[in-house]
């Protein structure tokens, strides 16, 4: 009984992601009510944008193999991590977090680079 439910439950839980992305590819769930994320913890943030602009980067980030793939989703990774760097350089007032913001952009370009220059040794576009 113990192995029929946990094969039941694998299979659900590796179902579900394909089934949850069928049900919901072009929905426009602004137009649902009770669908206001604005309450929400988190949702409404001002590096929400920059969030959810590199989260959909990364999942479109694609390579001939995962060595490639990863590098791509990494640069996508890197470039959301200077956006948000860049929020806290236009809004905050307290100067270690704006010092440790402007660090990161340093990092997160010379991050950048190295990973191009390994596309470009792959044989690889740029991104």
């Amino acid at each position: 009984m113990f192995k029929t439910i946990t094969v039941l439950a694998l299979a659900a839980m590796a179902a579900s992601p394909a089934l949850a992305q069928q049900q919901t590819q072009g929905m426009d769930h602004s137009k649902m009510q009770g669908m206001n994320h604005d309450n929400m913890p988190g949702m409404n943030t001002p590096f929400m944008p920059a969030e959810m602009a590199m989260q959909k980067k990364m999942m479109a980030a694609k390579g001939a193999n995962a060595s490639e793939t990863w590098i791509r989703k990494m640069i996508e990774h890197h470039r959301g991590a200077i956006a948000m760097s860049q929020i806290v350089l236009r809004q905050s007032p307290d100067a270690k977090t704006r010092q440790m913001a402007e660090k990161s952009i340093a990092e997160q370009n010379k991050s950048i680079g190295e990973l191009q220059a390994m596309l470009q040794s792959m044989g690889k576009r740029p991104q």
